[in-house]
């Protein structure tokens, strides 16, 4: 089947007119009513990100002592095997993904991935569809949806930390793609609740009322998973590019611009452009409140600093969601771009700088002592007239704002 090519469409300023985002004051920006939030959920298919594979018996090994956070859960049992398994051919229970990131040797970041293990064929229908199937020569996998712009070097920095490892690398990005679902719908679940359409499906024509991957046997079993950073962040998968996943209903499939926006009022950066390679501190970027980062499992490449700055406390510089306006608290579209430096006008020196931008929204990384001291004291550099106004994330732990003592206006 292909892909769906009908797209839901937005107006112009539709980055803008949702006001999400709790601000240091009394009162939170107003709330708009818009299309985004009466939309149901969305899905976007991700061109900025690739998919490559894992393979051999030595991807846990390899990979447990590279990146920031435990994948051993990937070679653990995975429930009870039963004889007859739901239509479509998935397993009753899976693994879920695993967001990682991999770091300099002096920890910084490089490169994040979400990691994904596919059912094995005893947790699928054999090709009678009377039970489990066996295949005892069957390699373990792994694939991970990374950063397409650095698709290359990342497959490169990968070979060369191998060395005598039993895994290949491959990039697969011709036949998976990666795909996000996402919304207010979605994100007001509550989080130990899966959405069971969701949670009951592969990938192919929907829902297969017919039974015909269970009795054919097929080699179905690709299905949405729950972003593993964050529920508000909805649900995430990998799929064979030629067919359309489930659920990807004819008027909700958007355009990636539209997660980006959803993601930049939710706080949260994503790739290497966005998480500056080789320069970004991952603490400062929340890697550890977005389950990036394992403490306890062991070495890794970068571990030092990042158990240094952990164990310190108080993180003096985050990336937070930003909206620019005129003095007036009129929205300022496309005036602002990447790498613009925010100025504290009280102090005259500089608050941080824009990471990502949006029409007239987007994050920064900005000292958390001048983000939230007081409102209207941030500018950009050279363009006094506009405002950054920082927000807080629903999600971000209160003691964020503890460590630094101004935390008291926060809804």
């Amino acid at each position: 089947m292909n892909r769906l090519k009908t797209y839901l469409t937005f107006p112009r300023s539709f980055a803008c007119s949702s006001r999400t985002f709790h601000h240091t004051s009394s009162k939170q920006f107003p709330d708009h009513k818009t299309h985004f939030e009466h939309a149901g959920p969305l899905l976007s298919l991700l061109k900025s990100r690739s998919v490559i594979r894992f393979r051999g018996p030595d991807t846990l090994k390899f990979l447990q002592g590279l990146l920031t956070n435990d994948v051993r859960r990937f070679g653990e049992p995975v429930g009870e095997k039963t004889a007859n398994l739901p239509t479509p051919n998935v397993p009753v229970a899976s693994v879920p993904p695993v967001y990682a990131a991999l770091l300099t040797p002096q920890g910084r970041f490089l490169y994040d991935l979400f990691l994904y293990k596919p059912p094995r064929s005893e947790m699928k229908l054999d090709k009678t569809g009377s039970g489990p199937g066996t295949d005892p020569d069957e390699p373990f996998d792994l694939f991970a949806d990374v950063d397409a712009s650095v698709l290359d070097e990342l497959l490169e920095a990968l070979k060369k930390y191998r060395l005598r490892s039993k895994v290949e690398i491959d990039n697969v990005a011709e036949d998976f793609s990666c795909w996000q679902r996402y919304g207010p719908s979605l994100s007001k679940k509550l989080p130990d609740v899966d959405e069971p359409e969701a949670a009951s499906v592969g990938w192919g024509a929907g829902v297969d009322r017919s039974a015909t991957s269970a009795s054919r046997g097929s080699n179905f079993g690709w299905q949405w998973f729950k972003d593993p950073r964050l529920d508000c962040l909805g649900f995430r998968g990998i799929f064979p590019s030629n067919v359309t996943p489930p659920l990807v209903e004819v008027d909700k499939e958007t355009d990636e611009e539209n997660y980006l926006f959803w993601r930049i009022k939710k706080g949260v950066a994503e790739g290497s452009t966005e998480i500056q390679k080789g320069e970004a501190v991952p603490l400062e970027y929340n890697l550890a409140a977005l389950n990036a980062i394992s403490f306890d499992k062991g070495c890794y490449v970068g571990q030092e600093l990042i158990a240094r700055t952990h164990h310190r406390g108080v993180i003096r510089k985050r990336i937070v969601p930003v909206r620019f306006v005129t003095n007036d608290g009129k929205e300022v579209e496309d005036k602002v771009t990447p790498g613009s430096e925010i100025i504290d006008t009280m102090s005259g020196k500089k608050a941080g700088f824009v990471n990502t931008a949006l029409g007239c929204c987007g994050l920064g990384l900005l000292r958390m002592e001048a983000a939230f001291r007081s409102s209207g004291n941030l500018s950009i550099e050279g363009q006094d007239s506009v405002k950054v106004e920082p927000g807080r994330p629903k999600w971000w732990p209160s003691e964020w704002l503890e460590d630094h003592q101004h935390h008291t206006a926060f809804a």
